[in-house]
């Protein structure tokens, strides 16, 4: 199930389902440590003697984010209980704290009581052995821990508050009404939550081992009337942490962290808010959350993840929870376009603390800066090969120097320069063919194929170009002429060896045979927009628009969905064979490689409008809420692979940029 409105500070990340159930809880790191491990936290209504879980399909939902912030706006309703529910989610801009606010609108003639059930099927630290749940009188919460990782669950409801609180927000009470602790998954135990059905918790005050909890928050709603009630949950590495930060809301009243987190994030917004030109409010809305939504994606230590869509997991028992150094590079230059600084600093400094002695990034890494899981094998034939995607080193290089060219920042660049720029571009001046002079094979940006790819040497002449003009800059002009030199008899091979005249257009990857002969895979795939997209050769190139209008029409997805596929024949989550009309599904990114096309090669603002009509499909496709998935369904446009990513949101704030930069520059 597509996750949807991820919700986070950097530190503390939530994802939803289409259920609204929470189904990811990252902490303290976004990406690493899913306490949820993938995992419903379940959400209940009773009234009257009826029970309905979330995940009924009598429920009608809404699921938005409130106007240009990270808060959401979801409304419910079940034709069996009567009742509207109105809720807001927030994680605090600054501390480890998730929230609701649950607005009741009681539609009948008589006064009701409503109970809330939060079910919290926690796997701490990614596992569930070892864990302890417990209710704890004095603060009237539930507690769950294992080792240094604490989690806190309260509730707020109208009225008298107990006796014996204290500094607690005046015509409130704070504490759960219910609680269960209990076990899971063993001897047929299915969890507390089925305890909950009957509209009553058993009150057990503590389990350990495989365990979970469910709290309740009873509210009285008067007839045609609206009551509140709040949930919250802390996170923190001990006690007196999440005890502290339950204090802070006690005090405070939940509403006080939802709504100065909603004017944070508007204020975010507005500090870099761009003059949208002729551009659809529709479009314009979608680029706003897809900076926020980026935000989410993003450890507060640097790393960029891909996506935080544990559902992933179910068919390939791993997740893209990683830094993928490509990904997070394009990320950073969308982020560097749209004015956010403080964001891109931190990536480099980590591409500089996890760069390979001898100047390469490897597949991926953890938001620690601890190696990820990989399926590249280090030999081949008996022969040691590198296991690297090398446009993953050389797109962080060239994003750092339109970084600086944008930023003249020279003493954040200082330190970088030797550790990262030098060491990454000797790496790739030196990993050439001797012959060629293209570089040698590595794996594609789709993990699929090795081989020398047009892709991955278009970014590494960007890399090499963007070396050489850092130590023109640094006054290094030995190392400048070495990589322009390189630079050079590359783009001059990729001429000779990857345009293919017999087609009339560039090839994806070629092979060189042992007698010297070369093997070449001419199959179309979107990804040879990175011939032009990156400098190596003007966007109006004859080869450029013989090959990309190859693509605009050989990868066009002709079903009612539209959108264009990555390339012939694509497995990954095929839904169908009729290749002639479905070469593969259609992804958010390659399509907007289209749109960047469009407006690199416009001449006049009329020329912009084939971009506006991609970004428009984006946003007719992606969820309901604004969230962007890896790619859609060709048939029904549901969403297919991990939902949201990172590089779907990136390359939409790329190409937005891009088309206001145009539009400011071009006549009518």
């Amino acid at each position: 199930m597509p996750r949807d409105l991820p919700l986070g500070n950097g530190s503390l990340l939530v994802n939803f389902d289409a259920s609204y159930q929470l189904r990811d809880l990252y902490w303290p790191h976004v990406g690493l440590e899913n306490h949820s491990n993938g995992h419903v936290f379940r959400f209940g209504v009773w009234v009257d003697g009826r029970f309905r879980w979330l995940d009924d399909p009598g429920w009608s939902r809404r699921l938005r984010y409130a106007d240009e912030t990270l808060v959401t706006e979801v409304e419910l309703s079940h034709p069996d209980l009567d009742l509207e529910l109105r809720c807001r989610d927030a994680v605090d801009f600054h501390q480890n704290l998730y929230l609701r606010q649950i607005d009741v609108r009681n539609p009948t003639d008589r006064h009701r009581e409503v109970r809330f059930f939060f079910h919290h099927d926690l796997y701490i630290s990614s596992h569930e052995v070892g864990d302890t749940a417990y209710y704890e009188p004095e603060r009237r919460a539930v507690y769950h821990y294992k080792g240094p990782r604490w989690f806190l669950i309260n509730t707020a409801t109208p009225g008298k508050q107990p006796e014996d609180a204290t500094d607690t927000v005046e015509g409130w009470h704070i504490g759960v009404h219910q609680w269960a602790c209990g076990h899971k998954g063993v001897n047929s135990l299915q969890g507390t939550w089925k305890d909950a059905e009957d509209g009553l918790l058993s009150g057990n005050p503590i389990a350990q081992g495989s365990v979970d909890s469910t709290v309740v928050a009873h509210l009285t709603v008067p007839p045609q009337m609206t009551q509140t009630t709040y949930y919250w949950l802390a996170a923190g590495s001990t006690f007196e942490e999440v005890t502290r930060l339950n204090r802070s809301v006690r005090q405070r009243g939940p509403w006080h962290f939802i709504n100065r987190t909603a004017a944070y994030w508007h204020l975010w917004l507005d500090t870099h808010r761009p003059d949208f030109a002729d551009l659809p409010s529709d479009v314009s809305r979608i680029y706003l959350l897809s900076l926020l939504i980026l935000r989410t994606q993003i450890d507060n230590g640097g790393a960029i993840l891909a996506a935080n869509d544990s559902d992933i997991a179910s068919t390939v028992r791993d997740t893209y929870s990683y830094m993928w150094p490509r990904d997070g590079a394009l990320t950073a230059h969308a982020l560097d376009l749209a004015g956010y600084l403080d964001l891109t600093r931190p990536f480099y400094r980590f591409c500089r603390e996890v760069l390979s002695k001898e100047g390469f990034l490897l597949h991926k890494y953890n938001p620690d800066q601890t190696l990820a899981s990989s399926w590249h094998p280090w030999i081949r034939d008996g022969r040691k090969e590198l296991p690297i995607q090398e446009d993953e080193t050389a797109l962080v290089i060239w994003a750092l120097w339109l970084h600086f060219q944008k930023w003249k920042d020279i003493e954040y660049i200082k330190p970088l320069y030797r550790a990262l720029i030098i060491r990454a571009a000797d790496f790739m001046a030196s990993y050439c063919d001797p012959k060629t002079g293209l570089p040698q094979p590595s794996y594609d940006l789709w993990e699929e194929r090795r081989g020398v790819l047009a892709f991955t040497t278009a970014t590494v002449w960007a890399g090499l170009t963007a070396a050489a003009r850092f130590a023109t800059a640094f006054g290094e002009t030995a190392c400048a002429e070495e990589y322009s030199a390189a630079a050079a008899r590359m783009k001059q091979s990729v001429g000779a060896v990857l345009y293919r005249p017999e087609l009339k257009r560039f090839v994806r990857m070629a092979n060189q045979r042992s007698d010297g002969s070369w093997e070449f895979d001419e199959k179309l795939d979107a990804s040879l927009f990175g011939l032009w997209y990156f400098g190596m050769f003007p966007p109006d190139d004859p080869r450029i628009t013989e090959t990309m209008t190859a693509l605009q029409e050989g990868l066009r997805v002709k079903t009612s969905v539209g959108g264009i596929a990555r390339y012939e024949n694509d497995y990954y989550h095929q839904q169908s064979q009729d290749l002639a009309n479905v070469p593969g599904n259609p992804w958010f990114i390659c399509t907007l490689w289209l749109a960047q096309w469009a407006i690199a090669t416009a001449r006049t603002k009329a020329d912009l409008k084939p971009a506006v009509a991609l970004f428009e499909w984006c946003v007719h496709h992606g969820l309901p809420s604004g969230v962007l998935a890896e790619q859609v369904h060709p048939y029904t446009h549901a969403p297919l692979s991990v939902s949201p990513l990172t590089w779907s949101h990136a390359t939409f704030v790329m190409a937005v940029q891009e088309y206001l930069a145009q539009w400011r520059a071009l006549p009518m």
